[in-house]
């Protein structure tokens, strides 16, 4: 009888991690190619309506990536515009038009705005999404388009010297004119514009809404089941670690690196960082330990009561007047 209590007993500890484990395994491949938003005519209707609210002239935006996928968007540009431009960054499973309200405002303070479909969302090309992996090389191309196009960059170019980290197609400098470039996303985006910022220093500021820690501690949260990371850091932790060893197998990248944590800490930039109070999908902990991490200036705001990406809905004055006088303090430093 006893030894039959043991064998139950380790049966009912050793099968949910097994389980775990294998569901992670099943689970891998899809976290790598999330469900594809199309970029319909409807949509397109819906941002161009903003865009006329708020005078922006839109224009298609498309980027070759350094392993040849296209990135396709809209550089928008502010009927008063100022000078200055923002990268916007969706969020996972989305498309540009995803961020049209964003764009609205900034536009409005005479901000051009870039709206990218990132690599697998939309109507941008590539097999498989790796949340900053690849990204941070996608922006960098993009940035190189944006600045070389002579109506948004006006200044004499300025060579700068080379980085082992950095690798320019486009020279640059920020000191001789009004241009500044700034980046905005939520979620998967914002992970991606923090990565994006610590690997091209022309980005030059970043707000960030309800960005994952790291790829490894986003994992924890899911395999928890978003109730406890601790329960997916623990009992569950199997599914965590065969869902990023398989994504890392299929896509050949290093998943311990996809860290917006890790990417405050290698360059100071400044951060205004958002986490959204009942964010069950990245709660709010993730912001806090970005923010802990960040070298440079940086700002957290605790949104009361809103949930996963909703900031600009529950408090859309404070979040706009926030925002916009982060960037303003940037560019008047």
């Amino acid at each position: 009888m006893r030894r039959r209590l043991i064998r139950i007993a380790l049966i009912l500890l050793l099968f949910p991690p097994f389980l775990a484990a294998l569901a992670g395994w099943l689970v891998g491949p899809a976290y790598l190619h999330p469900i594809r938003r199309e970029l319909t005519p409807d949509l397109i209707r819906e941002a161009d309506a903003s865009f006329a609210v708020s005078g922006g002239h839109r224009e298609d935006f498309n980027v070759r990536a350094p392993d040849g996928v296209m990135l396709r968007g809209w550089k928008v540009s502010a009927p008063q515009p100022n000078g200055s431009w923002v990268l916007l960054f969706h969020g996972v499973a989305d498309n540009r038009v995803g961020v049209v309200g964003q764009s609205e405002f900034l536009l409005r303070a005479g901000y051009g705005v870039v709206m990218m479909d990132a690599r697998a969302h939309g109507s941008s090309e590539g097999p498989v999404a790796t949340y900053g992996w690849l990204e941070r090389n996608d922006t960098r191309a993009i940035i190189d388009a944006l600045v070389a196009d002579p109506l948004v960059y006006r200044a004499k170019p300025v060579t700068l010297a080379p980085s082992s980290s950095v690798n320019f197609s486009t020279s640059f400098t920020s000191s001789t004119s009004a241009f500044h470039l700034f980046a905005l996303g939520e979620s998967m985006g914002a992970a991606i514009a923090l990565q994006s910022a610590a690997a091209d220093p022309r980005i030059e500021a970043v707000v960030a809404e309800a960005s994952f820690a790291s790829l490894r501690e986003a994992s924890y949260d899911y395999a928890g089941l978003r109730w406890s990371p601790l329960l997916g850091k623990t009992f569950f932790a199997p599914f965590s670690w065969t869902l990023l060893y398989r994504g890392e197998s299929l896509a050949g990248f290093h998943a311990a690196e996809v860290s917006p944590e890790k990417s405050v800490a290698a360059r100071t930039f400044p951060v205004l960082l958002i986490c959204d109070e009942k964010d069950v999908a990245l709660p709010c902990r993730h912001t806090q330990s970005i923010y802990d991490a960040a070298r440079g200036p940086k700002q957290l705001w605790v949104v009361p009561g809103a949930f996963h990406t909703a900031a600009l809905g529950f408090q859309p004055v404070e979040f706009r007047r926030r925002v916009l006088a982060f960037f303003a303090s940037v560019a008047s430093a």
